[in-house]
C-alpha cells in the first residue's frame, strides 16, 4: 500500500509531520480532516525517476547484530511503559531505516493482531532472530517477564557487540600492515628491481644469491600474474572445503586454539561468550539440557562445541557438568571451580555473569597484549622485507664500485 507524507495543523496551530498507509490521497485527506486537523501538504508517493533507489542485494540484507539489539531495547522499553504489544510493533516499524527488517516487523505485528504469539512470529525469521533469542522470548512469555528478558537480550547483544569489536580493533593493525607490505613488496619488486636488474645486465656485474632471488622473484611476478592468482584461489578453496568437512572443522579449530597470542584471545573470548549465553539461559528460566544445546550452536569453534556437547551430555545423566568441563582443552580450573561452586549452591546463573564479567576484563588484557606483541614484529617483519630488496640491489653496485676504484 502507498506511503502518504504530510504536513498538518492541529487546533493549538503547532505544525506536525508523518506519514500514512492509503490507498489514495483523498483517503488520507479525510482521516485527517476526521481527526481536526488543518492540512498543509500532503505529499503523493514516490515514484518514476523520483523514486529511491532499491538494489535487491542490499534491500535483502540481514539487519546487523546493532540494529537487533536497538530493537530488542525500544520493545523492552515500550512494554515495559504499558504500550501494547501491536502498537509497540507499530512504532517500531516507523522508526527502522533497514527496509528489509522494516518489512518483517510489519509482518509481525499482522502476526500478533491475528492471535500469533510474539515467539512463534520470531521462528518465522531465523535470520534475524536465531534460537537463543527464540527461547528467550518464549520463556519471558511463559513467565510473564517479556519486557524485563527483551531487555536482557538487549544487553547481551550489546556486550556481544562489544566483543567483537574489541577482537576486531586488535586485528585490524596487524592486516593493515599486512596488506601495505604486500603492496610496497610488489611495487618494489614489480618497478624498482626491473630497472636494477636491466643496469646489472648491461654491466655483467656478477650477482651474489639474493640479487639473484630477487630478479625471478621479480620476473615471476612481472609475468606469471594469472598464476599467482590461480594459486591462491585454489588454496583459499581448498582451505574452505577442507573446513566444512567434520574432521577439518576440528583440526583447524584446533590450530587456532593454539596459536600464540591469538590463541589466547579465542579462547577467553570463548569462554567469554559461553558464560554469557548459558546464564542469560539459565536466569530466564530455560532448562540446562536446552540451554546448553542453544549455547553449543553459538559457540562458533569446534573444539568448544565438543565442550559442551560433553557436558550436555553429563547433566542427561544426572551428573554435575563442572566435572566434564575439567577434562575440557578451553575452560581453565578456576573457570570450572566457579560453576562447580554456582551448581553446588544453586547460584549457577550468577557465578556465569561474574566468569563472563572476568573474562570480559580478560579479553580486554589480551586485545591490548596482542597488539603490543604484534606492533613490534609488523616492523620489524616490513623492515626487514624492504632491507632484503636493498641490500639484493645494492650489494652488486658495490662489488662494481670496488672493482673500478681499484
Amino acid at each position: 500500500m502507498p506511503v502518504f507524507e504530510y504536513r498538518v495543523r492541529d487546533r493549538s496551530g503547532k505544525v506536525l509531520k508523518s506519514q500514512m498507509e492509503a490507498e489514495t490521497a483523498n483517503q488520507v485527506r479525510d482521516a485527517l480532516r476526521s481527526k481536526g486537523l488543518m492540512i498543509v501538504e500532503i505529499k503523493a508517493p514516490k515514484s518514476g525517476l523520483n523514486a529511491d533507489i532499491k538494489i535487491p542485494f542490499l534491500d535483502n540484507r540481514p539487519p546487523s547484530l546493532k540494529q537487533v539489539a536497538i530493537f530488542s531495547k525500544q520493545l523492552a522499553t515500550l512494554i515495559n511503559a504499558g504500550v501494547p504489544l501491536v502498537q509497540s510493533l507499530a512504532i517500531l516499524q516507523k522508526q527502522i531505516d533497514h527496509k528489509g527488517f522494516q518489512g518483517v516487523v510489519k509482518e509481525m505485528r499482522g502476526e500478533i493482531e491475528a492471535g500469533t504469539p510474539l515467539s512463534d512470529a520470531l521462528a518465522k525469521h531465523p535470520k534475524i532472530f536465531n534460537r537463543l533469542y527464540l527461547n528467550l522470548v518464549r520463556a519471558g512469555e511463559t513467565s510473564g517477564t517479556l519486557d524485563s528478558v527483551l531487555e536482557r537480550i538487549a544487553d547481551f547483544q550489546e556486550k556481544e557487540l562489544a566483543l567483537r569489536g574489541k577482537i576486531k580493533s586488535a586485528l585490524t593493525y596487524p592486516v593493515v600492515v599486512l596488506v601495505f607490505a604486500i603492496l610496497i613488496t610488489y611495487f618494489l619488486l614489480t618497478t624498482i628491481v626491473p630497472q636494477f636488474a636491466g643496469i646489472l645486465a648491461q654491466l655483467n656485474a656478477p650477482l651474489p644469491f639474493i640479487t639473484r632471488m630477487l630478479m625471478a622473484v621479480s620476473s615471476f611476478l612481472q609475468n606469471q600474474i594469472l598464476l599467482m592468482v590461480a594459486i591462491i584461489a585454489a588454496v583459499t578453496f581448498a582451505y574452505r572445503a577442507y573446513y566444512r568437512t567434520p574432521k577439518g572443522r576440528v583440526v583447524i579449530d584446533e590450530i587456532k586454539l593454539k596459536v600464540p597470542i591469538l590463541g589466547n584471545l579465542i579462547q577467553k573470548s570463548a569462554i567469554a561468550s559461553f558464560s554469557r549465553t548459558f546464564g542469560l539461559l539459565i536466569s530466564s528460566g530455560v532448562n540446562i539440557i536446552e540451554s546448553l544445546e542453544i549455547t553449543k550452536g553459538t559457540a562458533n569453534n569446534a573444539i568448544v562445541e565438543e565442550s559442551i556437547e560433553n557436558a550436555k551430555n553429563v547433566v542427561m545423566v544426572g551428573e554435575q557438568m563442572s566435572s566434564s568441563l575439567a577434562t575440557s582443552k578451553v575452560f581453565p580450573p578456576m573457570v570450572v571451580s566457579m560453576i562447580s561452586i554456582g551448581e553446588e549452591t544453586g547460584s549457577l546463573d550468577d557465578m556465569l555473569v561474574k566468569v563472563g564479567d572476568f573474562y570480559d576484563r580478560e579479553v580486554d588484557e589480551a586485545v591490548d597484549s596482542m597488539t603490543a606483541a604484534i606492533e613490534p614484529l609488523m616492523i620489524v617483519f616490513l623492515g626487514g622485507i624492504v632491507g632484503m630488496i636493498v641490500a639484493g640491489m645494492f650489494l652488486p653496485m658495490f662489488a662494481i664500485i670496488g672493482q673500478l676504484s681499484q
